[in-house]
């Protein structure tokens, strides 16, 4: 397996990865907000942030420009370690509305310590021409932020491809023509349901460089092992809170399940500090009580699976339990074994 642990070094503090980003729906106007865990979650002191809808929140831009700090406005520790993405999902079916150097701005002014570039996310609505500008423009805003960039931020080049040969020729552009502490890899959302296809590209971004690789919008419980093992740096998800919109209940191995499907029961089964002593019917009607547990559900999956490389146990082994009970699943991480053990 191509699994691999590091350190980031950024002006907050060190992160050892691999590390989950929960995304932090701050500047939003949506009451879907993430509650706040980085208390009760010790190794959980990161957080994604979308810089543009930051920005764009006038009082709370104005209060970050008259001197309160984001983390004070997040109410988590200062030594939590913020990435924060350009809004570039924002600009998927619009005009990009800023600038490399705006947009690297805004996010030295919130107080980030990972940068990503701007970018125009792709599809396989647009025509291939349409994708192919997008991939060039968002090659050409990492070149222009590279250039502008001269402080102690880690700077992520984001980079997009629907195949293995665009992104690995993207990275390596890059890689030859800009100044990057490693690359964040868009655009696998919409065809996440594809494994085969979305794992190709990931192994194709891994093979092009051994710089920091973060893969956006994947950290959910059914990718996370994927991308573990395909030795996938650090990802963000938003699926926790998504799903405790929609009262499902995240379980390790499972996925997640909708509650009002469950009956009969006193106590969910799980562990975690929001499960352990609330009621099943408390729990199910409270959205944040939700969150905070499924936020615990990401947590554990990545906490079980580096148990087992410090146990230094099979983890291919492990993996081939873990997917047994999904054909889909199953088959997806049958491919991508073979495709690693063709590497190594």
């Amino acid at each position: 397996m191509l699994y691999r642990q590091r350190t980031l070094n950024t002006p907050h503090g060190c992160v050892k990865t691999p590390v989950l980003f929960p995304v932090r729906n701050i500047g939003k106007r949506s009451s879907d907000n993430t509650p706040a865990y980085a208390d009760a979650i010790p190794d959980l002191r990161t957080a994604m942030v979308n810089a543009r809808a930051i920005r764009q929140r006038d009082p709370q831009w104005n209060r970050l420009l008259n001197g309160a700090t984001l983390r004070e406005e997040m109410d988590i520790p200062e030594e939590t370690v913020i990435f924060a993405d350009s809004g570039g999902f924002d600009f998927q079916a619009g005009d990009v509305d800023t600038t490399p150097a705006r947009t690297l701005e805004t996010q030295r002014q919130i107080g980030a310590d990972i940068l990503g570039t701007v970018d125009r996310p792709i599809s396989r609505e647009n025509r291939d021409r349409e994708n192919q500008r997008r991939i060039s423009d968002s090659a050409e805003y990492a070149l222009e932020a590279s250039d502008e960039h001269d402080g102690e931020e880690l700077l992520f080049a984001s980079i997009h491809g629907l195949d293995p040969e665009t992104v690995q020729n993207n990275v390596r552009y890059l890689e030859r023509n800009g100044d990057f502490d490693g690359y964040a890899l868009g655009s696998l959302v919409p065809v996440r349901t594809d494994y085969k296809k979305v794992t190709s590209i990931i192994l194709a971004a891994r093979r092009a460089t051994d710089k920091h690789l973060h893969v956006y919008g994947l950290g959910g419980l059914v990718y996370q092992p994927l991308l573990l093992y395909l030795g996938v740096d650090s990802f963000d998800s938003s699926a926790f809170i998504r799903s405790a919109g929609n009262r499902n209940y995240m379980v390790p191995g499972f996925g997640g399940q909708e509650l009002k499907h469950v009956t009969e029961l006193s106590y969910l089964p799980c562990s975690c500090p929001v499960c352990r002593d609330t009621p099943f019917t408390e729990l199910r009607e409270d959205r944040n009580a939700l969150t905070k547990h499924n936020l615990w559900a990401l947590t554990m999956e990545l906490r079980r699976f580096r148990y087992m490389v410090a146990a230094n146990e099979d983890v291919e082994a492990y993996l081939d339990l873990r997917f047994q009970g999904n054909e889909v699943t199953k088959r997806a991480y049958r491919q991508v074994k073979q495709q690693v053990r063709r590497l190594t």
